[in-house]
């Protein structure tokens, strides 16, 4: 018997742990369309505002030789609009459950005017609340302002009932992670995401001496390989001090069956893919499936639950 990539989220079975990271094919009905129709194990919209927004201006996204900066500013068509699509795909018969819905609002006052009509919808599936939102000129991350976070958390469930993650920045410091998990354990939290892009690098263009992007004079979020040693350590730090309820996405750097491999080892339990999907198309999942199966029957695991979170220290 080959090795099963089943994986178990909040009640529901899902047959890989792949996903698409929010921002990536999945600002229209047809690209969350096609994601459902791919081989990724589950998907998630675009992260919604209340109203819908155009973004920043162009060129807001360029490859890099490891990875991608991006600075894209919250294009999406309107919380209401993803609203519809993740109600309409409830029950629908398939291998997929609903579509996981994403938000993220302009304001404290945005935040809670959505996540309040969530809970009085009929929308019964998994919302992620972006506390990380580093591209948008002007506004600052909730989610590097403790006191935000947990004036934000204990407003949101004093109402909200319905399974609920936020969506993390990196962090870079171990006090910081203690103060974050500290605040965390607090709340009836579903999950984690860990992590968004690393906020505000910088890249030149070296023939033209300009920057690659428009908004924020070239600066931009980093994906892909760059940050994939960042988003370990975060999946690891938060998969040690969160209460054991909370689960752990990983997000950041994951192109290969390697990468899925070692996501899982420090505790993940589902995983978002977003520069690779990017470059590559939602044909990504079929391959990181192949591979990460190819490299469980190697070491001779049959399910992920075997190793998940077992990295071991020297």
């Amino acid at each position: 018997m080959g090795a099963t990539l089943d994986s178990y989220f909040l009640g529901n079975t899902y047959e890989n742990p792949f996903m698409n990271a929010s921002g990536v094919h999945c600002m229209t009905v047809d690209e969350l369309n096609e994601l459902r129709s791919s081989r990724a194990g589950a998907y998630v919209t675009k992260s919604a505002t209340l109203v819908e927004r155009e973004g920043n201006p162009k060129p807001r996204y360029h490859s890099t030789s490891f990875g991608s900066i991006n600075s894209m500013g919250l294009p999406n068509r309107g919380f209401d609009y993803y609203l519809s699509y993740v109600i309409a795909q409830q029950g629908e018969a398939g291998k997929k459950n609903a579509p996981f819905l994403s938000v993220a609002g302009m304001s404290l006052e945005d935040n809670l005017k959505i996540l309040g009509a969530i809970q009085e919808s009929d929308f019964q599936g998994v919302t992620e609340l972006n506390l990380s939102c580093p591209n948008v000129p002007g506004k600052p991350q909730i989610g590097y302002d403790f006191e935000m976070t947990e004036m934000v958390l204990g407003k949101v469930f004093s109402f909200f009932r319905k399974p609920l993650g936020v969506k993390l920045p990196p962090y870079f410091d171990f006090a910081h992670f203690d103060i974050m998990a500290e605040i965390l354990n607090k709340y009836p939290l579903s999950f984690v995401n860990c992590i968004n892009s690393i906020g505000n690098g910088l890249y030149v263009d070296l023939e033209n001496e300009i920057t690659v992007l428009k908004p924020k004079n070239g600066f931009g979020g980093i994906g892909g390989d760059y940050v994939k040693p960042t988003a370990l350590a975060n999946v690891r730090a938060f998969y040690t001090r969160l209460n054991p309820g909370i689960k752990i996405i990983g997000t950041g750097g994951i192109k290969s069956g390697q990468d899925a491999f070692e996501h899982l080892l420090c505790g993940a339990t589902m995983l978002q893919v977003g520069t690779a999907l990017y470059e590559r198309g939602v044909s990504i999942f079929e391959t990181l499936e192949r591979e990460l199966r190819e490299i469980m029957e190697k070491k001779g695991y049959t399910s992920i639950d075997e190793f998940r979170g077992k990295l071991k220290s020297l």
